[in-house]
């Protein structure tokens, strides 16, 4: 696993610093962040935006950065953030990372999708496209 430090934190902004240029974490990569916040053990996650230089990356925190100090210790997932899909998923709350939300307890994580798809997002712009034409058709 990849780690690097915490160089700077301006509200959801999170800057991180790698020990090794050629290890950076790629764009849309989750980085991992344990440490607590008033006596709670918290773990944030956050997605990698930007390659800065200087073996530096840019991030943006999925949720509070209350706690957070230069120097804290982030891991690199290795991967980008995932939700879980599926029948097991219906009816369940869960937060941008896929955790649920809903105090059911744990979902199936036997199906899972990447939070960045590119074809989905392509297939969504192409469906609206086709139903503006549609819309404008009727009118």
């Amino acid at each position: 696993m990849n780690k690097g430090n915490i160089v700077q934190v301006i509200g959801p902004v999170v800057d991180v610093e790698f020990p090794d240029e050629k290890k950076l974490p790629r764009i849309y990569n989750a980085l991992e962040i344990e440490y607590e916040v008033n006596g709670n053990p918290t773990k944030l996650t956050l997605e990698v935006q930007q390659h800065l230089g200087d073996s530096w990356v840019r991030s943006i925190a999925m949720s509070s950065t209350d706690g957070l100090k230069r120097g804290m210790s982030v891991t690199d997932t290795g991967g980008p953030i995932t939700v879980p899909v599926g029948e097991g998923v219906l009816g369940r709350l869960f937060n941008v990372t896929g955790d649920p939300i809903d105090n059911r307890g744990a979902g199936s994580r036997s199906s899972i999708l990447f939070a960045h798809l590119q074809k989905a997002a392509k297939s969504a712009h192409l469906a609206a496209r086709a139903s503006a034409r549609l819309l404008s058709s009727k009118s």
